[in-house]
């Protein structure tokens, strides 16, 4: 196993920008970056991570965040396993203070992959034969807050195939050593892959391995990010283009960048493997890990933070224009404050009714986890319609950037037709320049593309809703309810009751 060369405790701030400095292949703009912690693409969005270990350090943030496993640990909340209601409380509450840090806009934080990772140490035998893979990887995770991130899907090149025919791009193993296993293939999408310390790799719930052909491609592992023959293309940078934190608040600071990741014949020991060439492990460990309930807490919450955010700024900006007392304006930043209202209800259900996870755990109850999943993907774009709306062409109408207002000849004009109705004009545009950052530039555009597939294809979304409340037997008490009411009455009249 490789990984930072700090052990023993969580790491602070400038720990982590050290442990990036790791000698990694990432790719953007046809240049190879010297250095994630400096690159212009890069840079902000390492520091906006950074703050989150240094919060886990500061006596007035430590203790919401921070706890002492079952291990004798102390990690992040959410890093650990859950065993009751309080646990996945506290688990909450840690998940949204750090998402409070980046105003909902960073969903890839590292206690993203807690969602997986804390299973391996509830039970790390589900991985036999490498449950000491699953148990060591835990402890190495928790003990330092490591940040890693995942890459389930297949590109979308000759998906009409059979997994195991699209050899020439999907990930598989291609030899067997004594030390371990070498795999080849790309994998997507690795949001946030630059900034990380490892990556999980695995296959996604819509996928389908057959028995006896696809046994290559049936596996777990993870991967240091430095490992000889991992490769990050990066999609263009937001950071990178914007012109100012006046000009671009959120975009400068917060953005993501998600990337595809090749693996060139890469080298992975078995202490780095947990399911190896087993179909069956393969595809259950989506359901049966617990990650999929438990992510759902991450994701939700942070969701909920970030609607948080926006009703915020919804409601500044309509007092800005002068419209805030108009009754249809009221009405649907009411329908923004609801959505708000049903995510962060949802991630209360998720802790109070929950179901048996692995080696004793809880996780939240399935059927309700898949709820963030189906209306998790709606709320952003109800956000954007309703933004855009309700303060029309103001956020259009903004000066092209701070230099505008930093000019002698233009700020005297500026002051006078740019005021806002509660406010001076310096004020007004400020807020604007944040409200198109969040809500109309290319970056907010990203995270309206993202937010919408953040948890897979629609169709498989509904699809596990539909599969999930099978197995919960909610479909069978459904049917048997819809048997009671036909057993009321016949071609004779009613069977029983008091209506006989």
């Amino acid at each position: 196993m490789s990984s930072v060369d700090i052990a023993g405790s969580i790491l602070t701030g400038d720990q982590y920008l050290a442990s990036l400095r790791d000698g990694r292949e990432v790719w953007i703009d046809g240049e190879r970056v010297a250095d994630v912690t400096s690159h212009p693409a890069f840079r902000n969005a390492a520091r906006s991570i950074a703050r989150l270990y240094d919060a886990m350090h500061d006596p007035q943030q430590r203790d919401t965040l921070v706890a002492e496993d079952r291990y004798g640990i102390r990690t992040h909340r959410f890093f650990m396993p859950a065993y009751d209601t309080q646990d996945l409380l506290d688990a909450r509450e840690a998940i949204a203070a750090w998402s409070r840090m980046s105003y909902g806009y960073m969903g890839r934080t590292p206690d993203y992959k807690a969602s997986f990772m804390a299973t391996l140490g509830a039970d790390p035998d589900w991985y036999a034969p490498f449950g000491d893979s699953a148990r060591a990887w835990y402890r190495r995770y928790a003990e330092q807050a490591l940040f890693l991130n995942h890459v389930l899907i297949n590109p979308p090149i000759d998906r009409h195939k059979a997994v195991h025919e699209v050899e020439d791009v999907y990930v598989h193993v291609v030899a067997e050593r004594d030390g371990g296993m070498v795999v080849r293939g790309a994998k997507m999408l690795a949001t946030g892959s630059a900034l990380t310390h490892a990556t999980f790799v695995a296959q996604n719930s819509a996928v389908q391995l057959e028995e006896g052909a696809a046994e290559d491609y049936a596996l777990c592992f993870i991967v240091p990010m430095a490992s000889p023959g991992v490769k990050l293309i990066s999609r263009t940078s937001y950071e990178a283009k914007a012109v100012s934190p006046f000009d671009a608040p959120l975009s400068s600071r917060f953005d993501e960048n998600d990337a595809v990741i090749v693996f060139d014949d890469v080298f992975v020991p078995w202490e780095d493997v947990l399911v190896y060439r087993d179909v069956k492990k393969a595809t259950a460990f989506y359901a049966q890990s617990g990650f999929m309930p438990r992510y759902t807490l991450q994701s939700g919450t942070r969701l909920a933070v970030k609607l948080d955010f926006l009703c915020g700024l919804l409601d500044r900006g309509l007092k800005a224009n002068g419209t805030d007392g108009f009754r249809g304006v009221q009405a649907q930043l009411g329908e923004l404050i609801g959505w708000r209202n049903l995510i962060w209800a949802l991630t209360t259900a998720l802790c109070h009714d929950t179901q048996p996870g692995p080696g004793g755990s809880v996780v939240p109850a399935i059927e309700n986890a898949v709820l963030i999943r189906q209306f998790g993907t709606q709320a952003f774009d109800v956000a954007r319609r309703i933004f855009t709306e309700q303060l029309g062409g103001a956020p259009l109408v903004i000066p092209s950037s701070s230099r505008d207002l930093l000019s002698d000849d233009l700020r005297p004009v500026i002051d006078r037709y740019y005021r806002g109705s509660d406010g001076d004009a310096h004020d007004r545009v400020k807020l604007f320049k944040l409200i198109w950052d969040a809500m109309g530039s290319e970056f907010a555009g990203r995270h309206a593309w993202y937010e919408v597939n953040y948890s897979g294809n629609q169709e498989q979304i509904r699809l596990d809703a539909l599969r999930f409340s099978g197995v919960r037997g909610i479909t069978g008490r459904q049917q048997e309810l819809v048997d009671q009411c036909l057993a009321d009455y016949d071609l004779e009249g009613w069977t029983h009751g008091p209506w006989t």
